[in-house]
């Protein structure tokens, strides 16, 4: 067998994979949505559930599911990022900055239920926070802050080290080159970091559940950080677990479309700025 015909043989092989996986992913995608779009009106996103009559809707969970992104990429993010310039421009290759990059990994690696644990013993328990909404954000920090600090520290060190050079050849500081120079450069990196971290976690369920909880506020869109925290994919889980209403079914399949389509939506809308900083990072070059 010459090396052309093995060349095509490989090269089939791998779009017949690309193809099979695609397929896979529309027919599961698919799938959910021919089930749950009939579901999705405007009572059914923006109104109040119901743990017993049939028609509710699902407004409260919905609201906190992005409330609570909000309130822990808040604390995640300056975090991350503070971390990730002090990994990639101020830390020596020394026996501590090894074992704070192997804490970093290791902690990416723990299973989300125990993170709920830690959070339930800590917030929940010791902390007093009780089943709430800030309880939930602040675990949802610890499940943001690994891949958000590795994903920062090596966007940082994809930027060419001349740009670092020719800034400071001219004058500047070095952290006035970190934050004009370094960080624009290396924005694209950390905002694909950022979009992959919000969207797992609005898709969070073992977490939440521990420290959030399994009820919503009788007030709808509540900012109270106190209220009870269920998101989306919580109630998703609760209905088909201990769920009393009767058409339990179909909310479910309305609220699995939901989650698809909220999360191509925020990932879309976070795309967005990555293509800004691309061109500009490009047309600066």
């Amino acid at each position: 067998m010459n090396a052309k015909l093995e060349n095509k043989i490989a090269k089939a092989g791998l779009w017949l994979i690309g193809f099979f996986i695609l397929a896979l992913l529309a027919a599961f995608l698919g799938y959910i949505l021919y089930q749950g779009l009939p579901v999705l009106s405007f009572h059914f996103i923006f109104g109040k559930s119901s743990d017993i009559m049939a028609g509710g809707g699902v407004g409260g969970q919905l609201f906190n599911s992005f409330y609570m992104l909000f309130l822990s990429m808040a604390v995640s993010i300056p975090v991350a990022i503070g971390a990730g310039i002090y990994l990639a421009e101020y830390a020596r290759e020394n026996k501590m900055t090894k074992a704070i990059r192997l804490s970093v990994e290791s902690l990416a690696t723990v299973p989300s239920i125990v993170l709920g644990l830690f959070g339930m013993i800590i917030f929940v328990n010791k902390m007093h926070l009780g089943f709430s909404i800030l309880g939930g954000a602040l675990t949802l920090v610890l499940l943001n802050l690994p891949m958000l600090v590795r994903v920062t520290e090596e966007s940082i060190r994809t930027v060419p080290r001349s740009y670092e050079e020719a800034s400071l050849a001219l004058g500047a500081t070095k952290l006035q080159t970190i934050f004009k120079v370094v960080l624009p450069s290396a924005m694209p990196g950390i905002i694909t970091g950022i979009t992959l971290t919000a969207g797992r976690a609005l898709g969070e369920t073992a977490i939440l559940i521990f420290t959030a909880g399994t009820t919503v506020s009788r007030f709808l869109y509540d900012t109270d950080v106190m209220a009870g925290g269920e998101t989306l994919a919580v109630h998703l889980w609760y209905l088909l677990s201990a769920g009393l209403v009767p058409d339990r079914d179909q909310i479910a399949n309305g609220i699995g479309a939901l989650l698809i389509l909220t999360i191509l939506v925020f990932n879309f809308l976070l795309v967005l700025p990555l293509k800004y900083f691309q061109r500009h990072s490009v047309g600066s070059r």
